[in-house]
């Protein structure tokens, strides 16, 4: 029997759900690049926007008990390390940044009408602007205890609430200084994907400090 349910909005990778399925979870991950609709019992991965996919959203948050939300709205348009191109955005569409911004609005509604814990996160971006300071920020070197292959810097935001509790820095002090492969990393259409992989460690760490039954479970 699922221990409760938590869905991850703008989630293509099994990155941050996998220590909440180990441990009994079940997971609905929510993104318009899945193959398609389906449910194994334990995953439910749901194809499409969270705009298409809301009335199987609000089944899911009517009829389980979900215990933690995460959005990850893209970042594309809104990152400061791509303000380069942020005016010839705005000439194809002035309202770019706006409905960028929505979809984060989505993750954090959808969140809130939960009523569990909750974050959406994004790199350094214009949403300071608009959703205020963020809550914490970390780089993925922060979390090397729980994954070693993690030792990289990318700062990231998270905006948070429902009692969301920001995990302990945790590095393996054996590793050597982190890498920047994330801004390194080539152009090519697996890009966007690779660079907005959610860390293993830190998913790992936020489900230890997060999960309802995080005393058995760590």
């Amino acid at each position: 029997m699922s221990k409760g349910t938590v869905i991850a909005l703008c989630n293509l990778t099994m990155n941050f759900v996998q220590p909440w399925l180990d441990a009994g979870y079940r997971v609905v991950m929510v993104d318009p690049q899945h193959e398609r609709s389906e449910d194994d019992g334990q995953v439910f991965r749901i194809k499409g926007t969270i705009d298409e996919v809301m009335p199987a959203l609000l089944y899911v948050i009517k009829n389980e008990r979900v215990v933690f939300v995460a959005g990850f709205p893209p970042c594309t348009d809104v990152a400061v390390s791509g303000s380069r191109w942020f005016a010839s955005k705005r000439k194809k569409d002035p309202h770019f940044q706006a409905k960028a911004a929505l979809v984060a609005e989505q993750c954090r509604t959808i969140a809130m009408l939960t009523g569990a814990k909750w974050f959406f996160e994004n790199p350094v971006s214009v949403f300071a602007s608009i959703f205020g300071k963020p809550s914490h920020t970390f780089h993925p070197c922060d979390f090397t205890a729980y994954c070693a292959d993690d030792n990289y810097t990318k700062k990231t935001c998270l905006w948070t609430g429902g009692g969301f509790v920001m995990p302990s820095v945790a590095r393996d002090a054996t590793l050597g200084a982190p890498d920047d492969r994330i801004h390194k990393a080539p152009p090519g259409p697996e890009r966007a994907n690779f660079r907005s992989a959610t860390p293993r460690g830190f998913a790992r760490a936020v489900f230890l400090a997060n999960a309802p039954c995080q005393k058995i479970c760590a």
